[in-house]
């Protein structure tokens, strides 16, 4: 009867000779997480900014409701505080939108910094990476050839 090769043993050996470098995923995890603390700092700045102005205008509008509110001597005086309540709310809207609108801005900007700084380090650390699997797989193709 004939034997069967043993190939799980055989592929051990194989597998054995190809050195496993886990230090390349060591630094990708290292380099995903401090881009993962530097988006998260973006984002909450960003939002502790937001709520600021969001706080600031709530504020405001309520100041301005409370003085609209106040009885008047007159009913001409009631339609004036309407319309200055009116007209003073546009413009802190339209100043309110544009603080907003320099957040996202600022947001957007410290985002496409962080993603092409990352891109050139993921393509550093990548290229290295590379560089040294080809140069380990070669050492250990040679070293088994010459067994």
């Amino acid at each position: 009867m004939t034997n069967t090769t043993d190939f799980t043993a055989m592929f051990k050996g194989v597998m054995g000779s190809f050195p496993v470098d886990t230090s390349a995923m060591d630094g990708a995890f290292k380099s995903t997480a401090s881009l993962n603390e530097k988006l998260s700092t973006v984002a909450l700045s960003a939002a502790e900014q937001s709520t600021a102005v969001s706080n600031k205008w709530a504020a405001d509008t309520l100041a301005k409701l409370t003085d609209m509110a106040k009885a008047k001597a007159e009913p001409a005086d009631y339609a004036k505080a309407i319309t200055d309540f009116a007209s003073s709310s546009a413009e802190v809207a339209a100043e309110n939108m544009a603080n907003f609108a320099e957040i996202a801005k600022k947001v957007q900007m410290e985002t496409v910094e962080l993603m092409m700084a990352a891109g050139k380090n993921m393509s550093e650390e990548a290229q290295a990476v590379a560089t040294k699997a080809t140069a380990d797989v070669t050492s250990a193709t040679k070293k088994a050839a010459a067994k």
